[in-house]
């Protein structure tokens, strides 16, 4: 929603210097939640194909457009961010786990609002699973700035609330 791209973007203005091509990342943080539909399963690429595109109609060059659109393709999760603007944009997207726990707590509640349609059992499994995924990397954060300041309190937030979707799974 809006609070999650306005809290991207004023972590980016405390990384910005870390960017080699800070415009390029502040596009890619506006556009990469532009189509968000938790049923689907191509949010990131829908959205990182209108940012190409609307990139392309502002003048940006293709190879500019193309970049914002890589970008948006790293914040899939799916793989270590590569490049310092990648590094940047994904740490700030993430920022959120790193989060005082009450306003993690909010957004858990955010992520299982959006999911309503899902089970909860079900929900549970696949939220555990996702945290797991996230708590077995070796960090978090990819640059020392993000992880200095948020890979802490982000790994006891995740604790947190597997603790919780586990401890409600065995009871259901």
């Amino acid at each position: 929603n809006q609070r999650h791209i306005a809290e991207c973007l004023a972590e980016l203005d405390g990384a910005r210097h870390l960017a080699s091509n800070p415009e390029a990342v502040e596009m890619a943080l506006w556009f990469h939640d532009a189509v968000y539909d938790p049923r689907a399963g191509d949010n990131e690429e829908r959205s990182a194909a209108w940012a190409r595109s609307a990139a392309r109609e502002l003048g940006a060059s293709a190879e500019s457009a193309q970049r914002i659109y890589d970008l948006i393709m790293f914040t899939r999760h799916a793989a270590e961010p590569v490049g310092i603007d990648a590094q940047v944009l994904v740490d700030a997207d993430l920022s959120i786990l790193g989060a005082q726990p009450t306003r993690f707590q909010e957004y858990e509640a955010q992520v299982r609002s959006e999911y309503g349609w899902v089970p909860e059992a079900m929900f549970r499994s696949a939220r555990a699973k996702i945290l797991k995924e996230f708590l077995g990397r070796p960090h978090l954060y990819s640059t020392a700035h993000f992880r200095e300041r948020y890979e802490a309190q982000a790994r006891r937030n995740l604790q947190h609330s597997l603790g919780y979707l586990e401890g409600h799974t065995a009871g259901v």
